[in-house]
């Protein structure tokens, strides 16, 4: 891997949305954000590249080293077959071929391992850039989120789901807090409290009332007994 290229690679994987946010605030930080997401694409797409060449090439290097291999020991029965009919001659060429093989294989083999460890490598940096896009891709998601809840109209944050009734009931006790507010210079104590809650909280008196019949009903019945 070309050292721009690891630079790049590096850049990215160390790189904090967070701290980008911070510098770019009022620099449309969502298009900045895009543009950080496209990088971490180009530069996994070079990445992909190079992986295809360095495992292309790790096995032309395989194919190649077991040829040899094969060579090695074809050429070694040869050797014995020629020793055998007395074509010292022959034999003598066959060793000389398997002493230049022989020469070549840790070569071969030690160029392998680079390749192999450079293939590793790779696959590691893939991994990781396409975690750290996926990272960025959520923070982006969430950046969206935290935009469109803040900029959304008051109406709105009631709920999607809320009916006319809870709106109007909403909108009642926000004028009746901030009337009392403003009269008093205190919160009203129902400040804050949706239809919603109010029923959950009526929901868990009942419960506590029917715990107590429950229990009051049980001692008369122990008393009973």
């Amino acid at each position: 891997m070309s050292e721009s290229l690891r630079t790049r690679v590096g850049r990215v994987i160390a790189g904090s949305v967070h701290a980008l946010l911070d510098r770019i605030e009022d620099h449309a930080p969502e298009a900045m954000m895009e543009q950080s997401i496209r990088e971490a694409d180009s530069v996994i797409d070079e990445v992909r590249h190079e992986l295809g060449i360095v495992s292309a090439n790790r096995h032309l290097l395989q194919q190649q080293h077991a040829s040899l291999n094969t060579q090695h020991a074809k050429l070694a029965a040869q050797i014995d077959e020629a020793l055998v009919g007395g074509r010292d001659d022959l034999a003598r060429v066959a060793v000389a071929r398997q002493l230049d093989i022989e020469a070549q294989l840790p070569v071969l083999e030690k160029t392998l391992g680079e390749h192999t460890h450079q293939e590793l490598e790779l696959q590691g940096y893939v991994v990781a850039l396409l975690a750290k896009k996926r990272e960025m891709q959520e923070s982006l998601s969430e950046f969206r989120k935290s935009r469109a809840a803040a900029s959304a109209p008051a109406a709105d944050k009631v709920g999607v789901g809320a009916s006319k009734s809870e709106r109007r009931m909403e909108n009642v006790t926000d004028t009746f807090d901030r009337i009392y507010e403003r009269q008093t210079g205190m919160a009203s104590l129902a400040s804050g409290n949706t239809l919603q809650q109010a029923a959950k909280l009526k929901e868990l008196d009942d419960m506590v009332r029917e715990n107590k019949i429950a229990e009051r009903m049980a001692q008369l019945k122990a008393n009973k007994a």
